[in-house]
Protein backbone atom coordinates (compact mmCIF):
# COMPACT_ATOMS: atom_id res chain seq x y z
CA UNK A 1 0.00 0.00 0.00
CA UNK A 2 2.84 2.37 0.94
CA UNK A 3 4.64 1.40 -2.27
CA UNK A 4 1.59 2.19 -4.40
CA UNK A 5 1.09 5.56 -2.67
CA UNK A 6 4.76 6.38 -3.18
CA UNK A 7 4.49 5.45 -6.86
CA UNK A 8 1.42 7.68 -7.23
CA UNK A 9 3.25 10.59 -5.58
CA UNK A 10 6.24 10.13 -7.89
CA UNK A 11 3.92 9.93 -10.91
CA UNK A 12 2.17 13.17 -9.93
CA UNK A 13 5.50 14.91 -9.36
CA UNK A 14 6.78 13.80 -12.78
CA UNK A 15 3.54 14.90 -14.47
CA UNK A 16 3.70 18.32 -12.78
CA UNK A 17 7.37 18.79 -13.70
CA UNK A 18 6.85 17.85 -17.34
CA UNK A 19 3.72 20.06 -17.62
CA UNK A 20 5.55 23.05 -16.18
CA UNK A 21 8.56 22.48 -18.45
CA UNK A 22 6.30 22.40 -21.51
CA UNK A 23 4.50 25.58 -20.46
CA UNK A 24 7.73 27.43 -19.77
CA UNK A 25 9.21 26.26 -23.06
CA UNK A 26 6.14 27.47 -24.93
CA UNK A 27 6.29 30.89 -23.27
CA UNK A 28 10.05 31.16 -23.98
CA UNK A 29 9.48 30.37 -27.68
CA UNK A 30 6.72 32.99 -27.89
CA UNK A 31 9.00 35.63 -26.37
CA UNK A 32 11.86 34.62 -28.66
CA UNK A 33 9.60 35.19 -31.68
CA UNK A 34 8.79 38.71 -30.46
CA UNK A 35 5.28 37.81 -29.33
CA UNK A 36 4.00 39.39 -26.11
CA UNK A 37 2.20 37.27 -23.48
CA UNK A 38 -0.59 38.77 -21.38
CA UNK A 39 -1.66 37.44 -17.98
CA UNK A 40 -4.89 35.52 -17.36
CA UNK A 41 -4.94 34.61 -13.66
CA UNK A 42 -7.57 32.08 -12.57
CA UNK A 43 -9.14 32.70 -9.16
CA UNK A 44 -10.66 29.20 -9.05
CA UNK A 45 -8.65 26.14 -10.03
CA UNK A 46 -9.59 22.46 -10.17
CA UNK A 47 -6.99 20.10 -8.69
CA UNK A 48 -6.97 16.29 -8.92
CA UNK A 49 -10.59 16.46 -10.09
CA UNK A 50 -11.75 18.51 -7.09
CA UNK A 51 -13.37 21.79 -8.12
CA UNK A 52 -13.83 24.65 -5.64
CA UNK A 53 -17.44 25.47 -4.78
CA UNK A 54 -18.27 29.17 -4.65
CA UNK A 55 -21.75 30.33 -3.65
CA UNK A 56 -23.37 32.83 -6.00
CA UNK A 57 -22.94 35.71 -3.57
CA UNK A 58 -19.50 34.73 -2.28
CA UNK A 59 -16.62 37.00 -3.30
CA UNK A 60 -13.27 35.64 -4.46
CA UNK A 61 -10.95 38.50 -5.41
CA UNK A 62 -9.45 38.46 -8.93
CA UNK A 63 -5.92 38.08 -7.52
CA UNK A 64 -6.86 35.43 -4.95
CA UNK A 65 -6.34 31.70 -5.57
CA UNK A 66 -8.88 29.12 -4.42
CA UNK A 67 -7.64 25.67 -5.34
CA UNK A 68 -9.08 22.18 -5.17
CA UNK A 69 -11.41 20.86 -2.45
CA UNK A 70 -12.69 24.19 -1.10
CA UNK A 71 -16.22 25.31 -0.16
CA UNK A 72 -16.96 29.04 0.02
CA UNK A 73 -20.35 29.52 1.69
CA UNK A 74 -22.88 32.28 1.04
CA UNK A 75 -21.64 35.86 1.53
CA UNK A 76 -18.15 34.64 2.38
CA UNK A 77 -15.14 36.49 0.99
CA UNK A 78 -11.57 35.66 0.03
CA UNK A 79 -9.66 38.90 -0.41
CA UNK A 80 -6.82 40.07 -2.64
CA UNK A 81 -3.69 37.95 -2.80
CA UNK A 82 -5.10 35.29 -0.47
CA UNK A 83 -4.47 31.61 -1.19
CA UNK A 84 -6.88 28.87 -0.11
CA UNK A 85 -5.55 25.40 -0.96
CA UNK A 86 -7.69 22.31 -0.61
CA UNK A 87 -5.05 19.97 -1.99
CA UNK A 88 -4.61 17.56 0.95
CA UNK A 89 -8.05 17.86 2.57
CA UNK A 90 -11.21 19.95 2.48
CA UNK A 91 -11.25 23.66 3.34
CA UNK A 92 -14.50 25.38 4.35
CA UNK A 93 -15.10 29.12 4.55
CA UNK A 94 -18.39 29.57 6.40
CA UNK A 95 -21.39 31.86 5.94
CA UNK A 96 -20.41 35.55 6.09
CA UNK A 97 -16.82 34.67 6.97
CA UNK A 98 -13.81 36.41 5.43
CA UNK A 99 -10.22 35.52 4.63
CA UNK A 100 -8.09 38.68 4.65
CA UNK A 101 -5.66 39.95 2.03
CA UNK A 102 -2.54 37.81 1.50
CA UNK A 103 -3.67 35.14 3.96
CA UNK A 104 -2.88 31.48 3.34
CA UNK A 105 -5.27 28.66 4.27
CA UNK A 106 -4.04 25.13 3.62
CA UNK A 107 -4.18 21.55 4.89
CA UNK A 108 -1.82 18.74 5.76
CA UNK A 109 -2.39 15.12 4.76
CA UNK A 110 -3.15 13.91 8.29
CA UNK A 111 -3.16 14.95 11.96
CA UNK A 112 -1.43 13.00 14.70
CA UNK A 113 -4.49 13.24 16.99
CA UNK A 114 -6.61 11.25 14.53
CA UNK A 115 -9.05 14.07 13.73
CA UNK A 116 -9.78 15.03 10.11
CA UNK A 117 -7.04 17.21 8.60
CA UNK A 118 -9.56 19.62 7.08
CA UNK A 119 -9.38 23.35 7.71
CA UNK A 120 -12.73 24.74 8.79
CA UNK A 121 -13.55 28.41 9.25
CA UNK A 122 -17.04 28.59 10.73
CA UNK A 123 -19.81 31.14 10.23
CA UNK A 124 -19.48 34.89 10.99
CA UNK A 125 -15.70 34.63 11.38
CA UNK A 126 -13.01 37.06 10.31
CA UNK A 127 -9.43 36.05 9.52
CA UNK A 128 -7.15 39.07 9.35
CA UNK A 129 -4.76 40.03 6.58
CA UNK A 130 -1.54 38.08 6.25
CA UNK A 131 -2.59 35.21 8.51
CA UNK A 132 -1.66 31.56 7.99
CA UNK A 133 -4.09 28.76 8.89
CA UNK A 134 -3.19 25.09 8.53
CA UNK A 135 -5.66 22.22 9.11
CA UNK A 136 -7.27 23.98 12.06
CA UNK A 137 -10.82 24.76 13.19
CA UNK A 138 -12.07 28.29 13.77
CA UNK A 139 -15.56 28.08 15.21
CA UNK A 140 -18.51 30.44 14.66
CA UNK A 141 -18.08 34.15 15.55
CA UNK A 142 -14.36 33.71 16.27
CA UNK A 143 -11.78 36.32 15.25
CA UNK A 144 -8.21 35.70 14.08
CA UNK A 145 -6.30 38.98 13.93
CA UNK A 146 -3.92 40.25 11.26
CA UNK A 147 -0.64 38.38 10.80
CA UNK A 148 -1.52 35.39 12.97
CA UNK A 149 -0.30 31.82 12.56
CA UNK A 150 -2.68 29.03 13.58
CA UNK A 151 -0.98 25.63 13.46
CA UNK A 152 -2.38 22.28 12.42
CA UNK A 153 -4.85 20.65 14.79
CA UNK A 154 -5.49 23.91 16.66
CA UNK A 155 -9.01 24.81 17.78
CA UNK A 156 -10.27 28.38 18.17
CA UNK A 157 -13.66 28.02 19.83
CA UNK A 158 -16.82 30.10 19.42
CA UNK A 159 -16.55 33.86 20.11
CA UNK A 160 -12.82 33.50 20.91
CA UNK A 161 -10.29 36.11 19.75
CA UNK A 162 -6.67 35.72 18.70
CA UNK A 163 -4.80 39.03 18.93
CA UNK A 164 -2.93 40.32 15.82
CA UNK A 165 0.55 38.90 15.29
CA UNK A 166 -0.04 35.91 17.56
CA UNK A 167 1.13 32.34 17.05
CA UNK A 168 -1.18 29.48 18.00
CA UNK A 169 1.00 26.33 18.20
CA UNK A 170 -0.24 23.06 16.68
CA UNK A 171 -2.98 21.25 18.65
CA UNK A 172 -3.62 24.24 20.92
CA UNK A 173 -7.16 24.98 22.13
CA UNK A 174 -8.43 28.53 22.57
CA UNK A 175 -11.54 28.21 24.80
CA UNK A 176 -14.84 29.83 23.84
CA UNK A 177 -15.25 33.50 24.70
CA UNK A 178 -11.60 34.03 25.60
CA UNK A 179 -8.96 36.39 24.21
CA UNK A 180 -5.45 35.04 23.67
CA UNK A 181 -2.32 36.63 22.25
CA UNK A 182 1.46 36.46 21.98
CA UNK A 183 4.05 34.02 20.63
CA UNK A 184 3.13 31.43 21.71
CA UNK A 185 -0.39 32.54 22.67
CA UNK A 186 -1.31 33.03 26.29
CA UNK A 187 -4.59 33.86 27.99
CA UNK A 188 -5.28 37.61 28.11
CA UNK A 189 -8.85 37.84 29.32
CA UNK A 190 -12.50 37.26 28.54
CA UNK A 191 -14.08 38.70 25.42
CA UNK A 192 -16.39 41.50 26.53
CA UNK A 193 -19.94 42.11 25.32
CA UNK A 194 -18.73 45.30 23.60
CA UNK A 195 -16.03 43.36 21.74
CA UNK A 196 -18.57 40.80 20.58
CA UNK A 197 -20.79 43.59 19.22
CA UNK A 198 -17.78 45.17 17.50
CA UNK A 199 -16.75 41.84 15.94
CA UNK A 200 -20.26 41.33 14.56
CA UNK A 201 -20.19 44.84 13.09
CA UNK A 202 -16.84 44.10 11.39
CA UNK A 203 -18.31 40.96 9.84
CA UNK A 204 -21.28 42.94 8.55
CA UNK A 205 -19.04 45.68 7.11
CA UNK A 206 -16.93 43.09 5.27
CA UNK A 207 -20.05 41.54 3.75
CA UNK A 208 -21.12 44.97 2.47
CA UNK A 209 -17.63 45.65 1.11
CA UNK A 210 -17.53 42.28 -0.60
CA UNK A 211 -20.88 43.01 -2.24
CA UNK A 212 -19.51 46.27 -3.62
CA UNK A 213 -16.48 44.46 -5.05
CA UNK A 214 -18.70 41.78 -6.58
CA UNK A 215 -20.72 44.52 -8.33
CA UNK A 216 -17.54 45.85 -9.96
CA UNK A 217 -15.92 42.49 -10.66
CA UNK A 218 -16.00 41.05 -14.15
CA UNK A 219 -15.92 37.22 -13.96
CA UNK A 220 -13.54 36.97 -16.91
CA UNK A 221 -11.11 39.47 -15.42
CA UNK A 222 -9.44 42.53 -16.87
CA UNK A 223 -6.84 40.79 -19.02
CA UNK A 224 -8.63 42.07 -22.12
CA UNK A 225 -7.51 45.62 -21.23
CA UNK A 226 -3.88 44.56 -21.26
CA UNK A 227 -4.50 42.81 -24.58
CA UNK A 228 -6.05 45.96 -26.03
CA UNK A 229 -3.03 48.02 -24.95
CA UNK A 230 -0.62 45.57 -26.59
CA UNK A 231 -2.63 45.49 -29.80
CA UNK A 232 -2.85 49.31 -29.84
CA UNK A 233 0.97 49.36 -29.66
CA UNK A 234 1.06 47.13 -32.76
CA UNK A 235 2.32 44.06 -30.91
CA UNK A 236 1.18 40.48 -31.42
CA UNK A 237 -0.11 38.95 -28.19
CA UNK A 238 -1.29 35.60 -26.88
CA UNK A 239 -2.76 34.42 -23.60
CA UNK A 240 -0.14 33.07 -21.17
Amino acid sequence: NDISQSAMSVGKAVQATVSRALRETGVALKHASGEEVYAAHRSLMTLWGAKPHQANDAFVAPSASVIGNVDCWDQSSVWYGAVVRGDNDNVQIGFRSSIGDRSVVSTVSQLTNGFPAECKVGHYCSVGAGSVLTSCVVENHAVVGDGCVVGEGALVEEHAMVEPGSVVPPYTRIPAGEKWGGNPVQFIGKVTAEEKIHNEAVVGDLVVQAGEHIAEYLPYGYAYKQLEELEAAGKSATQG
